[in-house]
């Protein structure tokens, strides 16, 4: 009997949106956490489907953060934390923790310009002695969703159109205004310092809400803040137009340039810090990635300085090869229930082992060179250690000699208890409000040419999409958001020619 192999269709057979095995998706917008506000599910088959392929879908560049450069230096401690967390490196005032930084755009190829308007990577991989802790965050404190299950369409939208392989303004802006939540980094990313002048003139974040966890295993909720020591610098729309096209590297040139003749560029490194039941009561969910907590209730406190002093001395084997996760961490720093954070945890690990090989933390940049490993993860595809020679391969074991044991007495190894409850579920964000206070509010503490500049910049960008309706939904956010917004977003584009 002949069997024939089944046809591989190229287009879906109807409009119903699947798994990769077929099956109907009931909701796109929002993981399946325990609970509303606790964390996300490993059963939730479609997040982790679709984060899967997304880590896989480019060969061999970065999927996301593809351009950037990066730069050694050192990370010194200036206050007593020893309150808020029990991590080794931020014990004592004056103790220096070296660390190696990576700064990038975004959506970009690895060829793109440095000038392009795209938010701006910010990790840094902190040496301790306990191990590798990575600050994994971006130039901006917040980002355009807040549900992982969001984040492959939304790059989609910033890559090129599956078509015609060109940059797609409709893509950019129909998911955005479908997506209210963006508003508040699109405000950010339309203003000038959605082009920075360069990596040493802007500031990093967390973004994230993170724990700090102390001796006694109490955890205070905290955002990172890096503050440039050099001051903020922009490039206008035209000065960054100008820079693309007479020096599309100028912020690797000016990082590499700046630390070779001595000008060490530094940050001053602050936290915000919540109590961790202060949390459930405040105006914001302070596990959406999405909003800030205003300075004015939770203050920056300084607590280091971040100096870069050394160049790479080859670019391949130190920053295309450095791989950062928000999941390498140490006792004393914590995960929290922010939905974006959670897969996140997931997604960079599973990228860089598709990228780089399961063996990946074994390369020299990636080493926790200061730390002891030891663990039963052995063989696989570019392991080019000893292989933790002739001792067990498993655990829990008796033999001798003895291999690597749980540190069941150890608090500092464990993680915080987090108390759940709620039926499991996909629950999407209950307020609508909140989404356009904060774009607002950020849209008047604007003065002057940094509103006019954030108006044209918006203008500009939108006078490239085709479709009228999806300008109508944007405008309509820009003017819930503030009226006058709006107003002079819709004036400019018919300034422009748009017929809306």
């Amino acid at each position: 009997m002949t069997h024939t192999a089944p046809t591989i269709l190229a287009t879906p057979l109807s409009n119903v949106l699947t798994t990769s095995n077929g099956n109907p998706v009931d909701d796109n917008q929002n993981s399946m956490t325990a609970g509303e506000f606790g964390p996300i599910l490993l059963q939730d088959f479609h997040l982790i489907d679709k984060l899967s392929h997304f880590d896989r879908e480019r060969v061999p560049e970065r999927v996301v953060h593809a351009k950037g450069a990066g730069a050694h230096g050192h990370f010194e401690v200036t206050a007593d934390l020893s309150q808020l967390t029990c991590a080794k490196f931020l014990q004592k005032p004056g103790t220096k923790t070296p660390v190696f930084a990576r700064f990038s755009t975004v959506g970009g190829e690895k060829g793109s310009s440095d000038s392009a308007r795209d938010p701006r990577g910010f990790a840094v991989k902190f040496y301790t002695e306990e191990g590798n802790w990575d600050m994994v965050g971006n130039n901006t404190p917040v980002f355009f969703i807040r549900d992982p299950l969001k984040f492959p369409d939304f790059i989609h939208t910033q890559k090129r159109n599956p078509q015609t392989n060109l940059k797609d303004a409709d893509a950019f802006w129909d998911f955005l205004s479908l997506a209210h939540e963006s508003l508040h980094q699109v405000t950010i990313l339309f203003s000038n310092r959605g082009t920075p002048n360069s990596y040493r003139h802007m500031d990093g974040f967390s973004s994230h809400t993170l724990k700090l966890v102390n001796a006694q295993g109490v955890a205070h909720l905290v955002k990172w803040h890096f503050k440039t020591d050099q001051g903020i610098k922009n490039h206008t729309l035209e000065e960054a137009a100008a820079m693309d096209s007479s020096n599309p590297d100028s912020s690797t040139e000016d990082l590499f340039g700046a630390i070779a003749k001595g000008d060490f560029p530094s940050w001053t490194v602050s936290l915000q810090v919540m109590k961790e039941e202060d949390a459930a009561n405040y105006r914001w969910n302070v596990f959406d990635v999405t909003k800030v907590w205003p300075h004015s209730d939770y203050p920056l406190q300084k607590i280091g300085k971040l100096t870069l002093d050394r160049n790479p001395s080859n670019y391949f084997a130190e920053v295309e090869q450095a791989a950062f996760s928000p999941s390498h961490m140490v006792p004393g720093i914590d995960v929290t229930n922010d939905k974006m954070l959670q897969g996140r945890l997931f997604s960079y690990p599973d990228t860089h082992r598709h990228r780089l090989g399961p063996n990946y933390q074994q390369l020299p940049i990636n080493q926790p060179y200061r730390a002891k490993v030891s663990n039963n993860q052995r063989d696989g595809a570019q392991n080019f250690s000893e292989n933790f020679r002739h001792f067990p391969n498993y655990e829990p074991q008796s033999q001798e000699p003895a291999g690597p044991q749980q540190q069941l007495q150890d608090i500092r190894a464990k993680y915080t208890s987090v108390k759940l409850n709620g039926r499991t579920g996909r629950y999407g964000h209950n307020k609508t409000d909140d989404d356009f206070v904060q774009p607002g509010n950020l849209y008047r503490l604007m003065k002057g040419k940094e509103q006019d500049d954030l108006v044209k910049n918006i203008v500009a960008h939108m006078s490239n999409v085709k479709n009228v309706e999806i300008i109508k939904r944007q405008i309509g956010h820009f003017s819930k958001a503030d009226p006058e917004w709006g107003r002079r977003v819709e004036e400019g584009l018919k300034a422009a020619g748009k017929h809306l």
